[in-house]
C-alpha cells in the first residue's frame, strides 16, 4: 500500500491526530469540533473540516469516521486463537478457516510452530444453561474437524490497555483533544443487555457514521429513533464502555504503520499487576492482555501490540517494552517472543448485530427506551 503521510496538509494531521477519540457528541459536532482546532492555530470551518474528513475516508486515508463500538459489551465473546497450518497446506486452511462466518481478522504470523493467528467471534448462546465461551468451543471444534489442525484458545483474562492511537507530526502531535464532554450529561445504566432500540443503533453505527452536518439526525431518521435520544444514547454507550471512543479511525497502514509486532511474553504471576499497567502505559502499545498459556506449546501468558512505521522504529519500541519489564523481573531470552504478521488472510470486523441480537432485552419497551413517551 503506497505511503500517503507526506501528501498530508496541516489540515489532514490535525484531523488525524487530534480526533481519534473525543469527537463531540452533539446534533452539529463538526462545527465543535473545527472550532476546538481554530482555538489550537489551525483555521477551519464546519463546513471545511466535515468536508475534508469526507475527502479523507474516501481516499482510504481513514478506515471509517464514527462511533467504535467495544463488541465485548454488546453481547457476546470474542477469543484469540492460535493454530499450526503445514506449509503445503497453508493456503488450503487459511481458506477453510475464513469460510467461518465466526471468524473474523486472520492472520499468518512468524513463529516456528504457530503460525495462523485469528480472531473467533461469536454471539450468546442459544441454549440458557451455556454461555458464549461454550460457543466459542464449538466453533472451534467445527474448525478442527474441518482443518485436521488443533487450535488452541487464548481468550482475553484481563485488559490492561486497548487504544490503538497513530499520531504524525504536526498540529496537536500528542493527541490531546477530547470534546467529549461537550455532549449531554449522561449517567450510565447498570443493565447488561441492551434494549430493542439500543440494537438497531449499534446495527446502525458499526460501520461508521454518515459524514455530513448532522450524522447523529441522520443516524436517527435511518432506525425511525429520536435524534436526542441517538445523542444521550451514543454518550451514554460512551460513558458504560459500549463505545470505546468517537472519532476518525485512521488505516494505520496508509499512514505508513506496517511494522505490526505482537511481543509475548512470560511473566511471573507475582509481578503481572505492575507489568501491566506500566507496558499499558507505553503510548506506542495499542493493546495489552493478559492470556492463558498452553503447556507444552505455548508458554505466553503476557501479550503487548506494538506498530512501527519502520523496521528500525518497530524494534526500538520493542527493546523499550523489554526494558520496562525488566523493571519488574529477570528476563531471559526464552521468556519472550515477537510474532511479526506477514500477511492479512482475512479482516472482515466482528459481526455486531448478531452479537448485539443476541444480548438483546426483547421484553423491554423500545419505544419508551427511544424517548417516544406520552410524557
Amino acid at each position: 500500500m503506497k505511503r500517503v503521510d507526506a501528501e498530508l496538509s496541516t489540515l489532514d494531521r490535525a484531523i488525524i491526530n487530534g480526533f481519534q477519540g473525543g469527537f463531540p457528541v452533539v446534533s452539529r459536532p463538526f462545527d465543535a469540533a473545527a472550532a476546538a482546532l481554530s482555538d489550537r492555530g489551525v483555521e477551519v470551518t464546519g463546513t471545511e473540516l466535515r468536508e475534508r474528513v469526507l475527502e479523507l475516508d474516501e481516499e482510504g486515508v481513514l478506515s471509517r469516521f464514527g462511533a467504535l463500538v467495544n463488541a465485548e459489551e454488546i453481547g457476546g465473546a470474542a477469543s484469540l486463537v492460535a493454530m499450526h497450518a503445514p506449509e503445503d497446506r497453508y493456503d488450503e486452511i487459511a481458506d477453510l478457516v475464513n469460510d467461518f462466518p465466526e471468524v473474523a481478522h486472520n492472520y499468518e504470523r512468524e513463529h516456528p510452530h504457530l503460525n495462523m493467528w485469528f480472531v473467533a467471534s461469536v454471539a450468546d448462546h442459544p441454549d440458557p444453561d451455556k454461555d458464549a465461551r461454550d460457543r466459542i468451543a464449538e466453533v472451534l471444534s467445527r474448525i478442527e474437524d474441518a482443518t485436521g489442525q488443533e487450535t488452541y484458545d487464548l481468550p482475553k483474562r484481563r485488559e490492561f490497555h486497548v487504544g490503538a492511537k497513530f499520531l504524525l507530526e504536526g498540529p496537536i502531535p500528542d493527541g490531546d483533544l477530547d470534546l467529549s464532554d461537550l455532549g449531554p450529561a449522561v449517567e450510565p445504566s447498570d443493565r447488561d443487555s441492551i434494549t430493542p432500540a439500543e440494537r438497531d443503533l449499534v446495527v446502525e453505527i458499526q460501520g461508521g457514521l454518515p459524514i455530513t452536518a448532522t450524522p447523529y439526525a441522520d443516524v436517527a431518521d435511518a432506525i425511525d429513533a429520536d435524534p436526542e435520544w441517538v445523542v444521550e444514547t451514543i454518550a451514554r454507550f460512551n460513558a458504560e464502555g459500549k463505545v470505546r471512543r468517537v472519532g476518525v479511525i485512521p488505516n494505520h497502514y496508509a499512514l505508513g504503520y506496517t511494522e505490526n509486532g505482537m511481543t509475548v511474553w512470560d511473566v511471573p504471576e507475582d509481578v503481572i499487576d505492575e507489568v501491566g499497567p506500566a507496558v499499558a502505559d507505553l503510548d506506542f502499545v495499542t493493546h495489552c492482555y493478559e492470556r492463558p498459556r498452553h503447556e507444552g506449546v505455548w508458554e505466553y501468558n503476557f501479550f503487548a501490540m506494538t506498530h512501527g512505521r519502520t523496521e528500525a522504529e518497530s524494534e526500538r519500541r520493542i527493546r523499550e517494552v523489554k526494558r520496562t519489564m525488566e523493571e519488574f523481573w529477570d528476563v531471559e531470552p526464552d521468556d519472550w517472543d515477537t510474532l511479526f504478521s506477514t500477511r492479512i488472510l482475512k479482516k472482515t470486523g466482528i459481526r455486531l448485530d448478531e452479537r448485539a441480537a443476541g444480548n438483546t432485552d426483547v421484553g423491554m419497551d423500545s419505544a419508551t427506551e427511544s424517548g417516544s413517551t406520552d410524557e
